[in-house]
């Protein structure tokens, strides 16, 4: 019951943390440019893409319309905070690689826990055993 709780609590945080974004660059255009510039990604065309997927990222693992491209959103989201992390902590930006690492803390809950809340299993989440 206990591994039910966290992936539904890992899997709505990490959705939150997400659509929030989202919300961010959709708002606040000019801040996400010149955050992005700093970071060295002078790429106008990169905050319409990743409005984009920050939404459809949790929605594809929150729907679970299909197990693979659900496995698809997770493997997806797992490289963005790999890259953002390293993308603040190569300018030095300690406070900017939080939100990444609270995020990868929530993915890997919400992945390691998925098989104990869905009836369809993931072939490559641990698998959930009947406790005896």
């Amino acid at each position: 019951m206990a591994a039910i709780y966290t992936y539904w609590i890992s899997t709505a945080l990490l959705s939150a943390l997400y659509l929030s974004s989202a919300f961010l660059y959709l708002m606040k255009r000019d801040f996400v440019r010149k955050a992005q510039a700093d970071l060295g990604y002078h790429a106008a065309h990169l905050a319409p893409l990743m409005i984009v997927v920050k939404i459809l990222g949790p929605a594809a693992i929150l729907s679970r319309v299909n197990v693979p491209l659900s496995d698809l959103a997770y493997a997806g989201i797992f490289y963005h905070l790999i890259l953002s992390g390293m993308a603040h902590l190569g300018v030095r930006s300690f406070k900017g690689a939080l939100p990444a690492a609270i995020g990868l803390v929530l993915l890997a809950a919400s992945f390691a826990t998925q098989n104990f809340a869905r009836d369809v299993p993931s072939p490559y989440a641990p698998a959930a055993v009947a406790p005896c």
